[in-house]
């Protein structure tokens, strides 16, 4: 591994990848609250209607930029290199900076920034794209989506999130698979992320002439474009919701339809609770705990749903049931 570089002209980039629910905004919290020593800019990128990210990402002194208005590599392209720009205006404040893309996004044209804007080349390199892979999920979207396959292929570092939740026989057969589609990146076996900062941040790990091998059109600026059946649901809504019929719909709905439901995740405002519910779910698994007291801030709801085949009524419908 490459030495840091504390007194680089540029300023290193690391990318964070993955698809919908692998954990890397898990991995975004980890690298924000270890002592690493390091300031860190971070900008987000959502997709979906109702931008949720930004309140599952533990406070701490980063600065960050959530843009919910499209994929990175599509409709943001444009936005990404202004935010950069703005970021370096600024740049007696950072020292680093992450990006996590959408679920959903192709790595290519995000990593080809670095590459064609020039003012962006000469002020920032690209350390390392790091790209989760869910164990337990992946198999589900592997086959048939081309960003899964580009966020493997592309990736300097691949971590194989959720260990405890497959058998030691799938994981070999998954790294197999993995390792034949990149032969370059360093695989990393997790659960829940956890991974010392030296193997994350400070790699020196990018390196063009492989990008170019795996895709020797990498640097042309070739139009995009995302699986169009799968859609986002935004809900946002004020009031009050009551817990019991609100984990009854949503564990229902994700029993009932969740191979459809690749992604769902918001926060709720609970009856008679000082703090919001907030929930995070990848198909039919579900998890939830308890965020910061509301405070002074608005109480309210936001929920996120992506997938296929998602009828906006029916999942309003039946949240609107669940408010007290």
């Amino acid at each position: 591994m490459k030495t840091p570089h504390p007194t680089r002209a540029r300023v290193p980039v690391t990318v964070l990848t993955g698809y919908l629910g692998a954990g890397k905004t898990t991995l975004l919290n980890r690298i924000l609250t270890e002592h690493h020593g390091k300031r860190i800019a971070v900008i987000e990128n959502e997709f979906g209607e109702v931008g949720v990210d930004n309140d599952l990402v533990l406070s701490a002194d980063e600065e960050i930029f959530e843009m919910n208005n499209g994929c990175i590599c599509c409709t943001v392209r444009g936005d990404l290199i202004r935010i950069l720009g703005n970021l370096m205006k600024r740049k007696d404040r950072f020292d680093y900076i992450l990006i996590e893309t959408t679920g959903l996004a192709d790595p290519a044209p995000v990593v080809q920034t670095f590459f064609v804007d020039e003012d962006i080349s000469e002020q920032l390199e690209l350390d390392a794209l790091i790209t989760v892979v869910d164990t337990h999920h992946v198999h589900l979207h592997l086959d048939d989506s081309d960003e899964v396959k580009e966020q493997i292929a592309f990736a300097d570092v691949i971590l194989l999130n959720k260990t405890d939740l497959v058998t030691p026989g799938e994981l070999e057969a998954l790294e197999k698979r993995i390792r034949a589609m990149n032969r370059f990146a360093r695989i990393h076996r997790t659960n829940r992320c956890e991974l010392p900062m030296d193997q994350l941040l400070d790699l020196g790990a990018f390196d063009l002439d492989k990008a170019l091998e795996v895709d020797p059109g990498f640097l042309k600026e070739d139009a995009h474009e995302h699986d169009e059946t799968v859609t986002s649901v935004g809900i946002e809504l004020p009031g009050d919701v009551d817990l019991k019929r609100f984990d009854k719909w949503l564990r229902g709905l994700l029993v009932e339809r969740g191979t459809d439901i690749f992604r769902s995740k918001g926060i709720i405002s609970l009856k008679d609770n000082p703090k919001p519910l907030v929930f995070q779910g990848v198909h039919m698994l579900l998890d939830s705990s308890e965020g910061k007291p509301w405070g002074r801030k608005p109480r309210g709801n936001k929920l996120t749903f992506i997938g296929r085949n998602l009828q906006r009524e029916e999942l309003l419908k039946g949240f609107r049931r669940c408010l007290a």
